[in-house]
């Protein structure tokens, strides 16, 4: 049977509401997307087909500040197991596997770390990277070295930036989309003109920012924190997809990553993008949700 719904809430046990989505088959087996930073639960809606062929249950949560999550104050990355925790459960889901995508990559580790016994495997596909560590974080691309630099020493400033750029990008999200991809590498703009991937980016834009960029702007911050666990004591079996061609996660950052995560099992891709996934669902469900 199939399932698609574009918009769920689930009241949680704080008093918050997590939003998600579910794709794919109902039946099938289940595996939790992860959106990047910003980001919302749209962005998994373009790989309803590809799950739907290979029995796979898409469910993409929203973090808390994007789309019709609310915001959690004083929250850290390695919390937001607790979130999925009580969306599996309520779902009636035992076991899962989990892909996290850019900034939804720290989150899947995060649900690695903290509920090892519920989830076989876990994917991160042009992931983020550790922050706290200056080496890494002076290795970052000059525009996003800025930006976490600002996020760090004048947060108040950042977030000012913010309340202003956001408003134009929710009023004018395939201009800011438009953007976004001139600025990308070759292999990223050929994914972002296909016209199914231009529209479902933009849906996602307009509702990550549904609330407004203070969600996106806390997530920023968290990000050049310490994350709440070591990535040397995960357990669960860890796959990574990074391209080598990735603007904003340079693929040496990965290389790290892959060599820190007991086990790893890395492929690192030629000319591919920081957008590879989205033309390449199908390598990732089945990699991770095999029939």
């Amino acid at each position: 049977m199939t399932c698609r719904t574009d918009d769920q809430v689930l009241p949680l046990p704080d008093g918050r509401r997590l939003g998600f989505a579910e794709y794919g088959a109902r039946g099938g087996r289940p595996l939790l997307f992860l959106h990047g930073t910003p980001g919302a639960r749209l962005l998994a809606r373009v790989a309803h087909g590809v799950a739907l062929s290979h029995n796979v249950r898409l469910i993409a949560p929203e973090r808390p500040g994007f789309g019709r999550s609310d915001f959690q104050a004083g929250r850290r990355i390695a919390d937001w197991a607790d979130d999925v925790k009580a969306l599996a459960d309520a779902l009636g889901l035992d076991r899962f596997a989990v892909a996290g995508v850019s900034g939804g990559g720290p989150y899947a580790l995060a649900c690695a770390a903290r509920l090892p016994d519920r989830i076989p495997v876990v994917g991160v596909v042009s992931g983020m990277v550790p922050l706290d560590d200056p080496a890494s974080a002076a290795a970052l691309p000059s525009r996003e070295r800025l930006i976490f630099a600002l996020l760090r020493r004048a947060p108040w400033l950042a977030r000012a930036l913010a309340a202003t750029a956001v408003p134009v990008a929710r009023r004018y999200p395939d201009r800011t989309f438009d953007l976004v991809a001139a600025r990308a590498p070759a292999a990223d703009r050929a994914i972002l003109q296909q016209p199914e991937i231009r529209t479902g980016l933009i849906d996602d834009m307009r509702e990550a920012l549904r609330a407004g960029g203070h969600g996106a702007i806390h997530e920023l911050v968290l990000l050049s924190r310490p994350w709440g666990f070591r990535l040397a004591d995960l357990q669960v079996p860890v796959v990574l997809w990074h391209g080598e061609a990735d603007a904003q996660v340079p693929v040496a950052l990965a290389r790290r990553l892959a060599r820190e995560i007991p086990g790893c099992r890395a492929r690192f891709l030629a000319d591919a993008g920081h957008f590879w996934l989205l033309d390449n669902y199908e390598e990732v469900l089945a990699t991770l949700c095999p029939g």
